[in-house]
């Protein structure tokens, strides 16, 4: 397929729908037809984000089916958990494509969603029909699909992490522990108490410890990868910072594997997926160094002592765990070079 795309964003006033607006104003062969908000129709969407004024002078639509047909060939969902599930039978239904950034169709089981999210889930045919969509993992099984569902972003440096690992056996997953630290981008626009200016700077805390709605996520694709239930311990923690996402892992070694053995194997799994960098040895990444880019930067340490390694993975929360893998997950379903639109410099310091 090698059309240009018109592109409607249901959920364009939070950080991901305008994160989506950002990065898609550059991008060749997609252009933003409308930006809808049910909280915010009628309003001009720069009034709320003046950043955008030179981008963007339109007004925000309200959410409506037969509006959006006539306007968009594609929609993006960057809506709360909930809404997603309600939303997309009448898009798919008006002949519309979908990406879906909320967790609505992540995981595969109802129940499974219910009991994590502690909202009613999508109906199982829509669940079955959405295409997970970790890019550098399942980019093969994107292409040519009318329904993505994005990975979180959690998920998405922590899967980039451990799969080519798990994959090759150079790990056990029954040991599996990670250590994950987030911006405070990653919990939404809205205000709350746990994001509050006096209780977020100068602190570091972990919440929804053993509870993140991410666990079974992370759990349902390395249990694919490794070809058995994977159960692992997951602990999330908020940084006093706007972006990035952090995730370390540790994992008991298989096969006397060393440094280089990981490395070498990282760079063949990744080879030709130019968002997946991966460093020399004794060069761990951090969070700076892919600030407002579509990276995912991956580092290592083999401890030969404990037999363990350590692997850090680091994102951007909003580009590449939200509106940048939404947008290379675009690229891929409707043929186009996957880089397309996101082919820029992470911004430092």
């Amino acid at each position: 397929m090698n059309e240009n795309v018109k592109v409607a964003i249901i959920g364009s006033t939070g950080y991901g729908g305008v994160e989506l607006i950002r990065l898609l104003a550059s991008h060749p062969r997609a252009a933003v037809t409308s930006v809808i908000s049910s909280s915010s129709a009628g309003a001009p969407i720069a009034e709320g984000f003046p950043h955008l004024s030179e981008i963007r002078t339109d007004v925000l639509d309200d959410v409506d089916p037969a509006l959006i047909m006539s306007k968009a060939d594609l929609v993006f969902l960057a809506t709360p958990a909930g809404v997603a599930a309600k939303l997309v039978p009448s898009l798919l239904e008006a002949g519309l494509k979908v990406i879906d950034i909320s967790g609505d169709f992540r995981l595969k089981s109802r129940d499974s969603y219910e009991t994590w999210y502690k909202k009613e889930a999508a109906e199982q045919q829509y669940i079955d029909q959405a295409e997970y969509g970790l890019a550098e993992v399942y980019g093969d099984r994107v292409k040519g699909k009318d329904f993505i569902s994005n990975p979180g972003c959690y998920p998405t440096a922590t899967l980039l992490g451990l799969v080519p690992a798990i994959k090759a056996g150079y790990i056990d997953p029954a040991t599996i522990i990670i250590d994950a630290k987030s911006g405070v981008s990653g919990a939404g626009r809205g205000a709350s108490l746990g994001t509050h200016y006096s209780e977020l700077n100068e602190n570091f805390k972990a919440y929804k410890v053993n509870k993140h709605q991410h666990i079974p996520e992370i759990e349902q694709v390395l249990s694919d990868a490794a070809g058995c239930p994977v159960i692992t311990t997951f602990t999330t923690h908020l940084v006093p910072m706007t972006r990035g996402i952090m995730s370390t892992m540790y994992a008991t070694i298989q096969g006397g594997r060393s440094l280089e053995d990981f490395i070498s194997l990282y760079r063949h799994y990744y080879e030709g997926r130019r968002f997946v960098r991966i460093r020399n040895a004794g060069i761990w990444p951090a969070t700076k160094e892919v600030w407002g880019s579509n990276y995912c930067d991956i580092g290592f340490a083999v401890d030969e002592r404990t037999g363990r390694v350590t692997i850090v993975s680091v994102i951007d929360n909003l580009v590449k765990g939200a509106a940048g893998q939404a947008i290379q997950n675009l690229n891929l379903m409707m043929g186009w070079d996957e880089s397309l639109g996101l082919q820029f410099v992470p911004a430092y310091p």
